[in-house]
């Protein structure tokens, strides 16, 4: 839920106190929205709360999911499926 006393705030005063304001994306996982001259202009928030967006993005998309699996091929963030499917077996006791 968006708090509007904490979580809109002007891109002068998130310039000024950016220290603080990292503190509070870290602790509320909340983002917030900076305004110039008053109207919305960017949205700021914490990178683990951006991570968990994209999660959900990509298991309500497809395309978006597929996207991420090749940037992380792409990257070398990749295993063997025996390798997957031993650790799987082994997490939940399934015997071979």
């Amino acid at each position: 839920m968006l708090d509007i006393t904490n979580d809109i705030q002007s891109l002068t005063t998130f310039r000024r106190r950016s220290g603080d304001f990292m503190k509070q994306l870290k602790k509320t996982k909340r983002p917030v929205v900076l305004t110039v001259k008053g109207k919305a202009a960017a949205i700021v928030q914490d990178a683990e709360a951006y991570q968990r967006l994209l999660d959900i993005a990509a298991s309500a998309d497809p395309g978006e999911g597929i996207r991420q699996g090749l940037a992380d091929a792409k990257q070398g963030k990749l295993r063997p499926a025996r390798e997957f499917f031993a650790d799987f077996e082994a997490t939940h006791g399934i015997p071979r």
